[in-house]
């Protein structure tokens, strides 16, 4: 009797495609994009709002299969990837490409016809970035960080302008915010798995790649920017004087956090920085959103 190989289900290759996606991170990253809208409208449209989220987790998945593909044989390097789809090889290069041009050009359509052509190329731009000029420069160096924070950054400046069609301060300040927290959230991140990384190559990590008190500087002089950013919304009549507050004070949470890494130089306090850059940014967006309206 000769065994062939089981073709997959169709239950675990829906599995695969949505473990594609990655999910949780895009759904953030609406969220981001779903607060910027808000923010930007009197009164919220539930509708459009629904419709926004869809498109942003979809162009946000087109942009992390991307990654995704460039990174196959870099992710089977790394304990923490490679039983992701590609390397595992539950889903097909070929696959993958497809799932991911039918998220992007749904997305793209989406923005386009519903919202405005500004959000649409907006969306384009933040793809491209991380997807064909982020990831590869994964390997070159930390300036792949600050190209990341680029479209790390834009998604709430894309809600802005996906409700009101218009580019002015207040989605600058809103992406200005969000630009300085992914230098601090990044390293964090690179700190914590540099090891993972280092399989595969990664240059994340400033001041030559060292877990040292230079690179602990250069997340403190990051996350000090969100102090004053963040009362921006305020001075611009954005939202209110207690949200600016809060902005205020988690900003100096946040900080305090940066100083004890700076101190420690460990990993478990990168892992708390890690999570206290995850507590900081929606609760920030989330105290924006209450006063405003």
């Amino acid at each position: 009797m000769i065994l062939t190989e089981r073709e997959p289900s169709i239950g675990s290759k829906a599995k695969a495609f949505f473990e594609l996606l990655k999910f949780r991170l895009a759904a953030l990253v609406a969220f981001s994009g779903a607060f910027g809208y808000s923010l930007a409208t009197p009164t919220i449209n539930w509708a459009m709002l629904s419709l926004f989220c869809v498109a942003a987790i979809g162009i946000t998945g087109a942009a992390n299969i991307i990654n995704q593909i460039i990174e196959k044989d870099l992710d089977k390097l790394m304990k923490r990837t490679m039983d992701r789809p590609l390397p595992s090889g539950r889903v097909t290069i070929q696959e993958a490409i497809l799932w991911a041009l039918f998220l992007g050009i749904t997305s793209l359509f989406i923005f386009s016809v519903w919202f405005n052509i500004s959000t649409a190329l907006l969306a384009a731009l933040s793809l491209t970035l991380y997807g064909f000029v982020y990831t590869p420069l994964k390997r070159v160096g930390p300036i792949a960080v600050f190209v990341g924070a680029f479209p790390g950054a834009f998604p709430p400046m894309i809600g802005w302008v996906a409700a009101t069609n218009h580019f002015g301060l207040e989605p600058g300040i809103l992406f200005a915010i969000q630009f300085f927290w992914q230098f601090p959230h990044f390293w964090a991140i690179a700190w914590v798995l540099d090891d993972d990384y280092k399989r595969a190559g990664f240059k994340l990590l400033p001041s030559q790649g060292g877990k040292d008190l230079n690179t602990t500087i250069q997340i403190m002089i990051y996350t000090l920017f969100l102090l004053p950013v963040g009362w921006l919304p305020y001075k611009l009549g954005m939202t209110g004087i207690n949200s600016a507050f809060v902005a205020t004070l988690f900003g100096v949470l946040f900080l305090a956090q940066t100083f004890h890494l700076m101190r420690k130089c460990t990993d478990k306090t990168a892992l708390q920085l890690m999570f206290g850059s995850f507590i900081y940014l929606p609760i920030v967006q989330i105290a924006f959103l209450i006063d405003k309206l």
